[in-house]
């Protein structure tokens, strides 16, 4: 299994590739963002069969409940945050305030 990608020291991001990506609302409970990360799953397996199979309609639904469930995550839509802090999903991270921070990874792992 693959190491989880660092998360920003505030937890609003995942870095990807050295590309930011906005981590799920931490004030959902544990339960309810297992929940929403199972149905994440289960719609990301019904856009895979359903693309293996060419069934269009089925897979534009199961894509449909994957942004669905992003949302519900605040993975996308509007930020969880209410500070006022600007949203710098998918944005390079050598480009934002992180990139102290990232380096300072990138030099730990070397």
């Amino acid at each position: 299994m693959a190491a989880a990608p660092p998360l920003t020291p505030d937890g609003r991001y995942i870095v990807v590739r050295g590309r930011l990506w906005r981590a799920a609302n931490l004030d959902l409970s544990h339960d309810r963002r297992q929940e929403l990360v199972n149905e994440l799953m289960a719609a990301r397996r019904a856009v895979g069969q359903a693309e293996r199979v060419g069934d269009a309609a089925a897979a534009a639904a199961a894509h449909a409940a994957v942004h669905a469930t992003k949302v519900a995550l605040r993975e996308r839509g509007s930020p969880w945050w209410t500070d006022g802090a600007p949203d710098l999903n998918q944005k390079m991270v050598k480009n934002t305030c992180y990139s102290e921070w990232y380096a300072g990874l990138l030099l730990g792992s070397a």
